[in-house]
């Protein structure tokens, strides 16, 4: 929620609070006063979260939403999502960030579930819920003035992956692959019980990683194109069968001969 979010288009308190920051109007300068301001602008929303991380109720309720002792996806409407959106005055947050798959709250919630269960990660991953992955940090003010320095530099450099595709395409990338893996790790010792409840959650579970992992290769997919990758290498490194995504790239390649 605090890395950057003045994106969202029902979010109208950060901007106006911005603004004021700046002394009325960021104008010109709203890149800038994004990154300078940003501190200011959502401490009032950041102690809220903090509160309701703290809160035992509210993990509790994150074990509601996996299933308890039946482990299924986190559901898009789940209690937990929707209290923390009234907790911070957004009702409508709830959805937005139980989509966010492999954002820093998911991973937060995995790490209360998997505790609760008693369930271990793969080697290297921390199951302290508190334990924030490096990309799930926010990153320092000096960094970010030093990256917008560069743009502005060398505006529209497509030579590296990290500048040729937006941060919203690239942090949604990450979104759906860190959310794949966060599903495939509920999996860990559910293979316990009758046949059909163990086929049922696996197949649940497994065809919901499956999804996000197809969302996350079509995005992939488009920004490797936008980027100026030849879409005839992106079809062949994505091992792309016939079908709608690969009819769009050949399309694409063509309108380009």
């Amino acid at each position: 929620m605090v890395g950057g979010a003045y994106g969202w288009e029902r979010e109208t308190v950060w901007p106006r609070r911005l603004h004021l920051v700046a002394g009325g109007d960021a104008g010109g300068d709203l890149e800038w006063w994004r990154i300078v301001g940003r501190d200011a602008v959502v401490f009032p929303e950041v102690v809220a979260v903090a509160g309701a991380l703290l809160d035992p109720g509210m993990a509790e309720l994150v074990w509601v939403d996996s299933g308890a002792g039946r482990p299924r996806p986190l559901p898009a409407d789940g209690l937990f999502c929707r209290r923390l959106g009234e907790r911070v005055g957004r009702p409508w947050l709830g959805p937005l960030v139980a989509s966010d798959h492999g954002g820093p709250l998911i991973a937060w919630m995995g790490g209360v579930i998997r505790r609760r269960r008693g369930v271990g990660g793969p080697p290297g991953y921390d199951n302290d819920p508190w334990w924030l992955r490096q990309e799930h940090q926010a990153a320092t003010m000096a960094g970010q003035l030093r990256v917008l320095g560069k743009e502005k530099k060398a505006p529209g450099s497509g030579t590296m992956w990290r500048a040729a595709v937006p941060v919203e395409q690239r942090a949604q990338i990450s979104s759906l692959v860190d959310g794949a893996q966060e599903q495939l790790i509920q999996l860990r010792g559910a293979q316990a019980g009758s046949s059909a409840d163990v086929a049922q959650r696996l197949l649940r579970i497994l065809g919901h990683s499956a999804d996000l992992i197809e969302k996350a290769l079509q995005h992939t997919v488009v920004a490797a194109v936008n980027a100026g990758v030849p879409p005839q290498d992106v079809a062949r490194w994505a091992k792309l069968p016939p079908g709608p995504l690969a009819d769009a790239l050949k399309a694409y390649q063509g309108a380009g001969d």
